[in-house]
């Protein structure tokens, strides 16, 4: 396998994807467990003092923002998809670019997956030692996701403004 423009670009797609598919995968098994062994609005300690189990059904969004817009939140999704794999396929990002708009992408999916299959995302961890919504692994995954793509985006544009100085 060479390391040619189009070699590189597979590699990252490939990354990409895989890094969707794994983050779908550990996001719908770990609410299909919840969903299995919690009823709805129980309340149990994960890690005393830090993270507790809470099982609710949510329309909206974080802090219930867009409550009852399931239809909305599937478009923004959809919509972050196709960004993210337009920038990865077009742009020479570097791979760990890549990787993060992956948990974006394969976060937001999952959540997707809820809108459309049940109606609302089903959200499981809270945290104990802060007042701070119920969330569950996607948004883990998107909020990481933007987080270092955030940071990688600043790096990567850091680098190339370097490049374009020394000419």
């Amino acid at each position: 396998m060479g390391h040619g423009p189009a070699s590189v670009r597979g590699l990252r797609a490939v990354s990409f994807w895989l890094v969707i598919i794994v983050a779908v995968l550990v996001d719908q098994a770990t609410k299909a467990a919840v969903r299995a062994r919690v009823p709805e609005g129980a309340h149990a300690r994960l890690i005393p003092g830090v993270m507790d189990l809470t099982r609710v059904q949510n329309t909206g969004a974080a802090f219930s923002v867009g409550e009852g817009k399931g239809l909305l939140f599937v478009a923004i999704a959809l919509f972050t998809v196709v960004v993210c794999c337009y920038l990865v396929w077009t742009q020479e990002l570097p791979l760990t670019l890549a990787i993060a708009l992956g948990f974006v992408s394969g976060g937001g999916l999952g959540n997707m997956i809820d809108r459309l299959a049940l109606g609302a995302v089903t959200d499981f961890l809270s945290l104990s030692f802060v007042s701070f919504p119920v969330f569950n692994v996607a948004d883990v995954f998107v909020t990481l996701g933007v987080g270092c793509a955030l940071v990688g985006w600043w790096v990567w544009d850091v680098r190339r403004a370097r490049q374009d100085e020394r000419g």
